[in-house]
């Protein structure tokens, strides 16, 4: 099995989002855009339901996404970021609250991986992007925001890793980002 690779690329990642909102497939820019800003699983992503994300008492959106993950059984509390919002508003906007899961498939329940990765392959064939798996969208998460400054140390926490070896192997440091290092740095 080939090893998920984060898009590196700013540029990828916003041709990955408008591919989707151009073709008015709103469900899929949302759970790309969630992907992409909150290093959850997939598995996580897919069984969010609306009332993880919105407060239909005050008919607003929340500030936090506070789920149980299905695979470590960790708590984990996610800031909704302007991005994620943005994505919330235009999908809301469009399509409402149509149902319990916000990724709703047509067996009325949540979408699979197997869908998702469907929808992930004809989107980078379409646009040229290089292939990714549903595993990328939680990579570049961790890669973009090494790339902005920051810590590895919270990176690892915030990917509930137990080493920072499987953090290390996640950032995809490639030479290209040592040789940038050894630009930046003349001393």
């Amino acid at each position: 099995m080939k090893e998920a690779k984060p898009l590196r690329s700013v540029k990828d990642i916003n041709k990955l989002k408008n591919y989707f909102l151009e073709r008015g497939e709103y469900r899929n820019y949302l759970l790309v855009t969630v992907g992409l800003n909150t290093a959850l699983r997939i598995s996580d992503i897919l069984k969010l339901k609306w009332t993880d994300m919105f407060d239909i008492k005050n008919h607003r959106f929340k500030k936090y996404i506070e789920l149980k993950e299905q695979k470590t059984g960790k708590t984990q509390t996610i800031y909704i970021n302007k991005g994620i919002r943005d994505a919330l508003k235009t999908y809301f906007a469009k399509n409402g609250m149509q149902s319990e899961y916000i990724f709703e498939g047509r067996k009325h329940g949540p979408i699979d991986r197997v869908q998702v990765h469907r929808i992930l392959k004809r989107a980078c064939a379409d646009t040229g992007i290089p292939d990714i798996s549903c595993h990328s969208l939680r990579k570049t998460f961790g890669y973009q925001a090494w790339k902005k400054g920051t810590p590895p140390a919270i990176l690892m926490n915030i990917y509930n890793h137990s080493s920072f070896t499987i953090t290390k192997r996640y950032l995809g440091i490639a030479q290209e980002d040592r040789d940038e290092v050894y630009r930046g740095v003349v001393l």
